[in-house]
């Protein structure tokens, strides 16, 4: 998850999420993040990828995906 820039509140929330499978909807992940997250958690936007870019360490570089929501 990320914080995407928004005018009204000043950052939202933006999710990028790997499948395991194809069945899993957006609708069903908002649902689920409703009922585990405060409202203000719940990502207002969500994006499936095929793989998080990670760093020699393994982490996930959360940069390189706040560059790709500005991008697209």
């Amino acid at each position: 998850m990320i914080g995407k820039p928004d005018d009204v509140f000043g950052e939202t929330v933006k999710a990028y999420v790997v499948r395991k499978t194809t069945a899993t909807s957006v609708a069903e992940l908002v649902d689920h993040c409703r009922t585990k997250l405060a409202d203000y958690k719940v990502p207002s936007e969500i994006e499936f990828i095929d793989e998080l870019p990670k760093g020699p360490t393994g982490k996930v570089l959360r940069r390189e995906l706040r560059d790709w929501s500005t991008q697209r």
